[in-house]
């Protein structure tokens, strides 16, 4: 029994939740920028390419017959522009964040040594 109430207090926790969370928009999210790349930017950029190499997709570029090199420079394309779209987003979401502003920097209190040299210091003073 206390195997599964140690399990519910780590299912139920905070981080874990919000893991989940995460996971399940990021799934949602990666659809939309997957379409976004093989529906709109992919056809984009790689059309005049293909036509220049009278091609109408990227899989039948092949080596030897055989070795398909096209699917392999189609996913490198693909990270490419997933990962500068990637970019952008963040981009754009952190500049739409409030810059804050630094907060002054207050002196550091005396230390206790400063302190009693600052008293020396005063009595000296008051002897002369």
């Amino acid at each position: 029994m206390g195997m599964l109430k140690e399990f519910k207090e780590f299912a139920m926790r905070g981080n874990v939740v919000d893991l989940a969370i995460g996971v399940i928009i990021g799934g949602a999210f990666g659809k939309i920028v997957s379409s976004f790349i093989d529906d709109v930017i992919t056809p984009l950029l790689l059309n005049p390419a293909l036509k220049a190499a009278q091609l109408e997709r990227i899989e039948d570029l092949t080596i030897f017959g055989s070795v398909r090199y096209g699917m392999f420079l189609s996913a490198t394309i693909n990270f490419i522009i997933v990962a500068f779209v990637l970019f952008l987003i963040v981009k754009g979401i952190n500049a739409t964040k409030k810059k804050e502003a630094p907060a002054p920097e207050t002196p550091p209190a005396p230390s206790n040594e400063e302190k009693l040299l600052a008293e020396i210091r005063d009595l000296l003073k008051r002897q002369s």
